[in-house]
């Protein structure tokens, strides 16, 4: 299974999370908790069976987590995305109410379906015009496809 690449976050004390939840209307159980700590500490966009596997040895089963996911995502607290590749990736609204995929370019690899971030500067975004508003207040997702270094070879 891909692995995203990048460091991986510092992730943030169980207390900011449990209190998210709270602030949502949640319930502050264990799998929402642990799926929680598991985005947070993501550096890219991750999908269910990713979270699944990582969680599986905490005794968290695949429909737990994805229920878990479909929750936190109805409150806002995490966002659900398709890269385009038909897989849902899902990944935390930060505290400034930006979700990690609009932070910065991705790129997808076609072949494997590794997702990394790129660095701020490897997309330059030029408003012109005719362009919606959104591309010049950056407002946007930038997503790159193609090969993966592993996958050109």
């Amino acid at each position: 299974m891909p692995k995203p690449k990048g460091p991986p976050r510092r992730a943030r004390p169980a207390n900011e999370l449990t209190d998210a939840l709270r602030t949502a209307g949640l319930r502050r159980t264990a799998p929402r908790i642990a799926v929680l700590q598991r985005l947070d500490a993501a550096s890219a966009p991750v999908t269910h069976g990713e979270i699944a596997e990582k969680l599986a040895a905490a005794g968290y089963d695949r429909a737990t987590v994805y229920r878990n996911l479909v929750d936190l995502v109805r409150t806002g607290l995490v966002m659900r995305a398709d890269l385009g590749d038909h897989v849902w990736r899902f990944e935390l609204v930060r505290a400034e109410g930006k979700a990690h995929a609009t932070e910065h370019p991705h790129f997808l690899c076609t072949d494997c379906g590794d997702v990394s971030c790129l660095p701020d500067d490897a997309v330059r975004i030029v408003p012109t015009r005719g362009a919606p508003r959104a591309v010049g207040k950056h407002d946007v997702e930038v997503q790159l496809k193609g090969l993966c270094d592993s996958c050109v070879r």
